[in-house]
């Protein structure tokens, strides 16, 4: 099955600076940020010198809430070798979210930059914290977050009660090597490391506690399965907050001596770019960034030719949209990767050497040393090949729990140390998975089982649809119905009735929609998860029918 890596983070960094000092490590195309593998491990070593001068210590607990600078990756290593905890803040969150997250996470430490698109995080903060403007930096007193004691600003400027990135360096320079390496050795693979919040489309977000043996390794596996080398250079536009960035990208590079190319967060333009200039052979994203690039109108000036592989992941991924990554943009070993955050995150992957129809129709096989099954929701029992039943998982990469949540770590992981997904799926007789739905998602119509992924498959086959969600909206007859969201192509009108046509023409009648919504774009979270939940309070708005979702029954 292989062999897991009994090493930390950091331990693994500078193993990988020795093995190939003068590889590139890091590139960011947007600030022109270039790190060999040398220059990066020593530069994480004295940010890491900055935090112990900082008085952050082992098993604490530091924040980050910034877009892909090159300091989150900085910061992801530094914090890593030394044993403390980094908590990674969605870039989307306001005020509510934030002060939640520092709160509930214990947080003693922030890190910053000022805003993100039209969100201004230096004004969020100090609606959560107004002490941070008249306070000495390092020594903050917050009403609302006794814990937080420090706030770090990426970016240049002088920020009040703030201290600057930069300065970590200045004040690593009192910690002695003995002290430093005392630190370093003392960190233990099965330490939490990493803390993520769940995106929270559903009650309070948790915060996952992973280990460096839960990351690193699922990391190796995922870069394994794309064949990943020295001499392969990963564009990473997916965010760094999310497992998607930091374990499929930063951990798959870092554990194959992967150079990573980092856009400070994904714009169609700065990702064909980065692809053409620094002539990227692999590129992730989920299904819409990659939808995105292919409908881009200058997608055919740049050069792609370097790209062999990637993966696709986030959300279900259209067979259809598959076909066109491998077609248009050549990347013929492109992978499709399934898990979730608790499980660090990846179940299952197909690899390169998968044919085209297991890459197009799968989500692969279960990674080496982790155990997956299907299972009846109802009774745990596992069922056959072919039969429909909840994803569950077990092996290296299961979350230690969530964060002083007990009773919700009990309910997502069994008294075996099975991990319920909540996600229905399939698996062949050759171990190949599919994944059908979610428990929730699935919408029930007069006491018919509907999957919208099914629905949402066909749809993607109709020649003017772009991108199409199915969800299911209150119903007082029904209980519920079929509500399709569409985004037409560039320069392409079809109607409403034409949508149900098709549908009713080529499914079963009860599948058919019964009300179409054209829309420009679908709600994201940051990680670039569709949030469904809001397309139903939509429809629920749009169609009037709160009296119906006040009478529906769970």
């Amino acid at each position: 099955m292989g062999q897991l890596l009994q090493t930390t983070i950091g331990g693994l960094l500078t193993q990988m600076a020795d093995r190939y000092p003068d590889n590139e490590a890091l590139v960011h195309y947007n600030e022109g940020t270039r790190f060999t593998y040398k220059e990066f491990n020593d530069h994480c070593n004295r940010i890491a010198r900055g935090l112990l001068g900082l008085g952050i210590k082992k098993g604490d607990h530091i924040a980050i809430w910034a877009t892909n600078k090159t300091e989150w990756v900085i910061l992801q290593f530094a914090s890593a070798k030394i044993g403390v905890v980094l908590v990674t803040v969605n870039t989307n969150y306001k005020v509510f979210e934030l002060e939640y997250l520092l709160k509930q996470s214990d947080s003693m430490t922030l890190f910053l930059i000022d805003h993100f698109k039209e969100t201004d995080y230096l004004g969020i903060f100090e609606k959560v914290c107004p002490e941070i403007k008249e306070c000495e930096k390092g020594h903050l007193v917050s009403r609302k977050l006794p814990l937080l004691k420090n706030v770090v600003y990426i970016g240049d400027e002088i920020r009040d009660g703030m201290y600057q990135f930069n300065e970590l360096i200045s004040l690593g320079n009192d910690i002695s090597d003995e002290y430093f390496q005392k630190v370093c050795d003392s960190c233990q693979i099965n330490d939490v490391i990493n803390m993520q919040y769940t995106s929270g489309t559903t009650g309070f977000p948790k915060g996952v506690m992973l280990t460096h043996y839960n990351i690193l390794n699922n990391g190796k596996s995922i870069g394994d399965c794309m064949k990943l080398t020295e001499n392969d250079r990963l564009l990473i536009p997916v965010p760094l907050f999310h497992c998607f960035g930091c374990v499929l990208g930063v951990l798959a590079c870092v554990t194959h001596g992967t150079t990573m190319i980092l856009v400070d967060y994904f714009r169609p333009q700065w990702v064909l770019e980065a692809v053409d200039k620094e002539k990227c052979t692999a590129l992730h994203g989920v299904p819409t960034m990659f939808i995105a690039l292919l409908d881009n109108e200058k997608f055919n000036d740049y050069d792609l030719s370097h790209l062999r592989t990637g993966i696709m992941a986030g959300s279900p991924c259209p067979v259809k949209v598959m076909e066109q990554v491998v077609d248009k943009m050549g990347m013929t070993e492109v992978t499709i990767a399934f898990g979730q955050t608790e499980a660090s995150p990846v179940c299952t992957q197909t690899t390169t050497d998968d044919s085209i129809f297991h890459r197009v129709s799968t989500v692969g096989r279960a990674l080496p040393n982790i155990e997956c099954r299907i299972v009846d929701p109802e009774t745990n029992m596992e069922l056959p090949p072919d039969t429909q039943g909840e994803f569950v998982a077990r092996g290296y990469n299961i979350m230690k729990g969530y964060y002083k949540m007990e009773e919700a770590t009990r309910l997502a992981i069994d008294n075996e140390g099975w991990l319920h997904t909540g996600d229905l799926a399939t698996m062949d007789a050759d171990g190949y998975y599919k994944i059908t739905g979610r428990i929730k998602d699935m919408i029930i119509r007069g006491g018919e089982n509907i999957y919208p992924k099914e629905i949402e498959e066909f749809l993607y086959t109709h020649p003017k649809i772009s991108d199409v969600q199915v969800i299911g909206i209150p119903s007082k007859e029904y209980g519920e119905e079929i509500m399709a969201c569409v985004i037409t192509k560039t320069n392409e009108t079809v109607t409403e009735e034409e949508i149900k046509t098709y549908v009713k023409e080529n499914m079963s009648r009860h599948k058919t929609p019964k009300h179409v919504v054209f829309m420009d774009s679908f709600p994201l979270t940051a990680s670039g998860k569709i949030q469904k939940y809001k397309l139903r309070e939509l429809g629920i708005e749009i169609f009037n029918l709160q009296d119906a979702a006040n009478i529906e029954t769970a």
